[in-house]
């Protein structure tokens, strides 16, 4: 992952370059020197403010074939109730 940093004049020159920029990682966008906004895809987005999955996409997640799952039933019995 790239962290470039852009002012806000080359970003409004040159948009199509920042988004470029923005798939190889986040791009910090400054204002007169200082950070003030970051530009990054939405996939990106997504992962980072928690989205949740679908079950379809969690089954599909690689390497989960790869996991060993023991599904042993436990036994749960109820207990007795003293009502005396």
């Amino acid at each position: 992952m790239t962290i470039s940093t852009l002012s806000s004049r080359e970003l409004n020159h040159d948009v199509s370059s920042a988004k470029k920029a923005a798939q190889k990682g986040p791009v910090v966008i400054t204002d007169r020197g200082k950070p003030s906004h970051v530009l990054m895809t939405y996939d990106d987005f997504q992962r980072l403010t928690g989205r949740r999955r679908s079950l379809a996409e969690s089954l599909a997640m690689p390497g989960l074939s790869e996991i060993d799952l023991d599904t042993t039933r436990i036994g749960i019995e109820p207990r007795q109730i003293d009502l005396s």
